[in-house]
């Protein structure tokens, strides 16, 4: 019997090339699809010369033609921390109405199965907490973190219009603030910015009073959670991430524990519109797809930091 074969968008980013990893391993046959923009080659070297993987250096927002038969599908190409996006707008905006789209036409041409990677972003700064599904969020169209949000929300919107209009099969994910190998430390989010400046000894910058909140999933998790909900018969938004929720302060205190650091916190302004608090609520994914995160905090960062003293070695 001839293996599946499924196409991940942003397959070179953080996310994306953990994804390729986990089909590969489940016995598919993965095209991967980057433009480079964010994403880096060196996340998908080690499938080089593998026979069940291959890379097609594209931007989605162009139109696609794949030769063969595709079952699967999955969105990933966008960029996804607040640096990238604020210094990428139109790009950002762009992936996330005319790349889904175009997506979109691919997985109809092909009879394949499309799951759309969305966000926590989704729900804006809340004012449900935490965030189930059926909440529609607390978003800025017009603030600088808009063009995120918003381009999130419309691939949504777009992804169930073409489930309702042309039957086609669809998965929405909205994912939760993960971590793990791989993970860009340039990229301006709370841990990879923590970890990058308790490993150079510098002190560590929090936002705000540290008073807000995340909510931390480990990668594997995550890749488990999305394997699981592309599989299940849910049509509807799904929540993944790990519901333990720290406030951005503690955080600090833990890196600086974990890295043996004699860093201090230095505190700086709120950016706009940055949301107080973030934490998933995961029944749906516990009660639908029979999945919950396995990895603590602590053994996911001790993971992460390694990786990121051996990445900064390299440098």
């Amino acid at each position: 019997m001839s293996k599946s074969n499924v196409v991940i968008t942003g397959g070179a980013g953080f996310l994306g090339s953990h994804l390729c990893d986990k089909f590969i391993s489940e016995g598919f046959k993965v095209i991967c699809v980057d433009n480079l923009i964010t994403g880096n080659v060196n996340n998908i070297s080690h499938l080089a010369g593998n026979e069940d993987f291959s890379f097609i250096k594209h931007d989605i927002t162009n139109y696609i033609f794949l030769p063969g038969r595709i079952d699967y599908i999955l969105h990933f190409a966008s960029p996804a921390s607040p640096i990238d996006y604020l210094k990428l707008p139109i790009q950002t905006l762009k992936v996330g109405s005319l790349g889904t789209h175009k997506v979109l036409g691919l997985a109809k041409e092909k009879g394949a199965r499309m799951l759309l990677a969305s966000t926590s972003e989704v729900y804006g700064d809340p004012d449900v907490h935490p965030q189930k599904e059926d909440y529609w969020g607390n978003v800025n169209p017009i603030g600088p973190r808009g063009v995120y949000d918003e381009a999130k929300r419309f691939a949504e919107a777009i992804t169930m219009a073409y489930h309702r209009y042309h039957r086609l099969d669809t998965r929405i994910v909205r994912i939760f603030n993960t971590y793990g190998p791989r993970m860009r430390l340039d990229d301006g989010r709370a841990l990879p910015a923590f970890v990058g400046q308790a490993l150079r000894g510098e002190d560590l910058t929090v936002f705000g009073d540290g008073s807000q909140t995340r909510s931390f999933c480990y990668v594997s998790d995550l890749v488990d959670g999305i394997f699981k909900l592309l599989m299940s018969d849910e049509v509807e938004p799904v929540n993944i991430g790990n519901p333990a929720e720290i406030t951005i302060k503690q955080f600090a205190e833990e890196v600086i524990k974990l890295t043996g650091t004699k860093s201090k916190i230095c505190y700086k302004p709120l950016p706009v519109d940055d949301p107080k608090v973030r934490q998933p609520d995961i029944s749906k994914a516990r009660s639908l797809l029979g999945w919950s995160p396995k990895v603590g905090r602590e053994d996911g960062l001790k993971i992460t930091i390694d990786y990121f003293k051996k990445s900064l070695n390299r440098d």
